[in-house]
């Protein structure tokens, strides 16, 4: 991104393509705008409320879920949507690659990442994460977790889609940020999806001890015939069912 090349100027002109499709121009700047901090930061502080209440309901009569771990998912949440800008403008500066025709002469040369496309992201995919948080943890079964997920991923690709329609930004400048947002989440589960004793949690899809006969299991089978005639054949100090010399 930082020097013009074959890549480059294959998403410049994949860019072009997108921004003079048929996609609505209305449509395309409602998605754009779910990047916006003023709209994807309330929906993670209702998320994010909504998880310290749970888990605050959940945390009573359970003495080996403290405060710290009722805590921690939340705050996780909101620092890792605060850790997007602190990482996005220096990579801007630094890379300082030039935007669409559409932001010529804005106030910034720099568009590689783009920060709504990883605002829209970590917000989203964090609030999902908080959602069905307490269940992957325990290893209890959320039957609404691969729609959700799914929704959230269609939810990003129409941000990305409006702000390379609108002219916004390049497509690979929405693919960056998607791969930024996916570190910041990976550190997320890895910080809080650990149990108290410090090991990861996961589903346990192992078998348990054998519970041995069930209540409607018949008594142990009788020793046939064939045994009982080797037990009378036996011969003093023979161990039954061993040939006679």
């Amino acid at each position: 991104m930082a020097d013009h090349g074959p890549l480059r100027a294959l998403d410049e002109r994949l860019g072009r393509a997108v921004s003079a499709s048929a996609v609505p121009s209305w449509l395309a700047q409602f998605l754009a705008d779910l990047g916006n901090t003023s709209v994807a930061l309330p929906v993670l502080l209702v998320v994010i409320g909504w998880a310290l209440w749970r888990g605050y309901r959940g945390s009573r009569g359970d003495p080996a879920t403290g405060p710290a771990r009722r805590w921690l998912p939340p705050l996780a949440a909101a620092l890792a949507l605060a850790a997007v800008p602190a990482l996005v403008v220096p990579l801007k500066l630094w890379l300082a690659r030039p935007g669409p025709p559409r932001m010529a002469g804005g106030a910034h040369d720099g568009f590689y990442p783009s920060g709504h496309g990883a605002t829209a992201a970590v917000a989203y995919g964090v609030a999902a994460l908080l959602l069905t948080h307490g269940r992957r943890r325990t290893g209890r079964p959320a039957a609404g977790r691969l729609p959700l997920a799914a929704g959230v991923a269609l939810l990003n690709a129409g941000v990305g889609i409006g702000l390379v329609r609108q002219g916004y930004h390049w497509p690979l400048d929405v693919l960056g940020s998607w791969c930024l947002a996916g570190v910041l989440l990976a550190v997320w589960c890895a910080v809080c999806d650990r149990r108290p004793d410090g090991r990861t949690a996961r589903p346990d899809h192992g078998r348990g001890p054998d519970p041995g006969p069930g209540p409607g299991a018949g008594p142990a089978p009788r020793p046939g015939p064939d045994s009982s005639r080797s037990s009378r054949d036996a011969g003093p100090g023979q161990e039954p069912g061993t040939p006679a010399p």
